[in-house]
């Protein structure tokens, strides 16, 4: 789960993402997600009442292998500083959207990422990459995700 934004000048959307993501061993692919994504347009050029209509959005994703570039703590408990790159697509409906591609729209994202935390255990990440929205006009931004993930817990089977 985590926190998804667009940044840029005049309408942004500030959304909160809840997902799924599922280890996978097919080449360059490490991670599945299925996640969804709920929030607003926000108007950052207002002081005062700048949300404007809801927007809802549900993302396919595809993450590549953390590439570790740093180890702090103990042997025994370590947490892991590294990179990898998120590629999303998003299809999105919203409700008084100020954006000029219209609802619904779709979207891509690349995000590079730097994760920090135990790869078995909780992960935070923070992605920074550019988005592509398709609708009425394409339109690029930038898209900003600060992400915690949390491992289900495991139950062994009863006889």
């Amino acid at each position: 789960m985590g926190l998804a934004g667009t940044l840029g000048g005049g309408w942004q959307i500030e959304a909160l993402d809840v997902g799924y993501a599922r280890r996978v061993h097919a080449g360059p692919i490490a991670a599945l997600t299925l996640s969804a994504r709920l929030g607003s347009f926000i108007d950052e050029g207002a002081i005062i009442g700048g949300a404007r209509g809801f927007v809802f959005g549900t993302t396919l994703g595809i993450r590549t292998p953390t590439a570790t570039i740093a180890e702090l703590g103990s042997d025994t408990s370590a947490s892991r500083v590294g990179l990898d790159l998120t590629v999303e697509a998003t299809g999105y409906a919203g409700s008084s959207s100020p954006l000029p591609v219209g609802s619904p729209w779709g979207a891509v994202s690349v995000l590079p990422g730097l994760r920090f935390g135990d790869p078995n255990g909780t992960r935070f990440g923070l992605l920074l990459g550019p988005t592509v929205f398709f609708g009425d006009v394409t339109e690029t931004r930038v898209f900003l995700g600060v992400r915690i993930e949390v491992p289900l817990a495991r139950r062994e089977r009863h006889p």
